[in-house]
């Protein structure tokens, strides 16, 4: 009875891997058409892409708000770690802020495509029966999520008074804000280098904290 048990388990294992790697195939899928055709990525290209129905798409996602959550999922766990990673380089706290700010720039101009499918709406949604979505509406969750985990990563680094996690917040959520407008305007315009682009966001964030204290226990900023 008991190796009956465990090989349905195992079974149950098995199935689970095989669809979560399923999964990871057609977000691999969504991608490569989404670099190609940005907002206008309709779920019949994906689907052909993957070689699929989009039937089959839709029992892996629901429509097109699931795919776009998936996917907006997998570049923000991409995007958080890459703006950790610069954040615990080794440095000044100024060159650190610096190399933050042009890890998100570089991350935006390297995949602008997947960047206004996830950022923009889109006005081509006739080729699929999704009509009407809008990425807008749901860039918002992915920013409040960035907002929050800059939030915490301040909180941890940096004494900020007796309102610490209040002021950690509104700096996470403001220094997000502020890199998402001046980026989605450099990217549009390319006004300038992103080099320049770099210092002149890192002097405006410069004023407080360049005179903040480090969190007693906090590994510092």
């Amino acid at each position: 009875m008991g190796g009956q048990a465990q090989a349905h388990a195992n079974r149950r294992e098995d199935q689970q891997e095989a669809t979560l790697r399923r999964r990871r195939e057609l977000l691999e899928a969504a991608d490569r058409v989404v670099l190609r055709e940005g907002p206008e990525a309709s779920m019949n290209a994906i689907a052909a892409e993957a070689g699929i129905t989009k039937p089959i798409l839709y029992r892996h996602f629901g429509d097109k708000s699931g795919l776009y959550r998936a996917l907006a999922q997998r570049h923000t766990d991409a995007l958080l770690g890459t703006l950790r990673a610069a954040l615990d380089r080794p440095g000044t706290r100024r060159e650190r802020v610096e190399a933050t700010v042009d890890a998100y720039l570089t991350a935006i101009e390297g995949a602008p495509q997947v960047y206004r499918f996830l950022m923009h709406p889109t006005d081509q949604a006739g080729a699929d029966t999704e009509k009407g979505f809008d990425a807008g509406r749901h860039s918002a969750p992915l920013l409040r999520r960035l907002g929050e985990e800059l939030a915490a990563i301040i909180g941890e680094r940096l004494d900020l008074g007796p309102e610490s996690a209040q002021v950690a917040r509104a700096w996470g959520h403001g220094i997000v804000g502020m890199m998402y407008a001046a980026g989605d305007w450099w990217l549009g315009e390319h006004p300038c280098s992103r080099e320049r682009l770099v210092h002149q966001l890192s002097d405006l964030l410069w004023g407080t904290l360049a005179v903040a204290a480090d969190a007693p226990d906090g590994p510092g900023l």
